[in-house]
């Protein structure tokens, strides 16, 4: 059979990603993506700052932010998304609003970002009281707590890594057992900060054994640009975006490690 009668790429959509110089989990978000959509990312120019509030703010001015966005518009993707959690909450609900319509400025197209997808994603799972895990020091994570608290929503527990550098690195397990900690107040949702984090297989064990949503900051970037298709994410058994997960099996609670084999900086 000849080439020719295969008729070629089918046509895809795409969305435009916009990420930190040191953003190293590509192939995690390319998992929630439907076979009919492509990612195009691009990265924001390296600053020798280690993650904190100055590196938040670097890297997301708005000449940055719109210069990356015109890198992506040859190939003409239908939403942009700035997947960065701490860089889209450090200037609050209304830093992060600007942002936006910087980028859609720049590129002509809807934009999101990570931390206005988690507002988003609050809102469509209703919840009011929120956990949250984060890899960050203690300044970035008040500041995340300080964004949340801002759109009306609770924090009930928090626990914190205070890593500076290489988050991407950091096992499954120690999410597993920092998210343990952070639920042991009455929450309506967990939330996994940092798009730098791994947590796509670690969501529906968490759900399974907290009995609450459990989102991430790559999940919630993912499923609202997405949603601006018109289109699903994929998540098997993540109740953000797989109705069946409501009525799945429960997995069996792990035991919780002794205190002193814990990850410490936590409150």
């Amino acid at each position: 059979m000849g080439i020719s009668f295969l008729g070629g790429p089918r046509p895809q959509r795409g969305v435009g990603v916009v990420a930190p110089f040191d953003f190293a989990l590509d192939r995690e978000l390319w998992r929630w993506i439907p076979d009919e959509v492509s990612l195009h990312l691009t990265r924001t120019p390296y600053v020798p700052v280690e993650v904190s509030l100055d590196l938040a703010r670097l890297v997301s001015e708005h000449a940055t932010l719109v210069d990356a966005v015109r890198t992506l518009t040859a190939i003409t993707p239908e939403v942009v998304a700035y997947a960065c959690t701490s860089g889209s909450f450090v200037g609050g609900i209304a830093g992060e609003q600007a942002m936006c319509a910087a980028m859609t400025g720049a590129g002509a197209v809807p934009s999101v970002t990570t931390s206005g997808a988690l507002l988003e994603a609050l809102t469509e799972l209703g919840v009011r009281r929120v956990a949250l895990v984060t890899p960050y020091t203690v300044s970035v994570t008040r500041a995340l707590e300080d964004y949340v608290a801002e759109a009306g929503v609770m924090v009930t527990g928090c626990a914190y890594m205070g890593l500076t550098r290489h988050i991407w690195k950091v096992p499954y397990r120690q999410v597993v057992d920092m998210a343990h900690r952070a639920a042991r107040g009455r929450a309506d949702a967990l939330f996994i900060s940092c798009t730098n984090l791994p947590t796509y297989d670690v969501i529906p064990q968490l759900e399974a054994e907290l009995r609450i949503p459990v989102i991430s900051a790559n999940q919630v970037t993912m499923w609202a640009a997405l949603r601006r298709l018109g289109t699903r994410a994929v998540g098997p058994y993540q109740l953000l975006i797989d109705t069946a997960a409501r009525s799945g099996p429960v997995l069996p609670q792990v035991p919780e490690l002794p205190d002193e084999e814990q990850q410490e900086g936590w409150t």
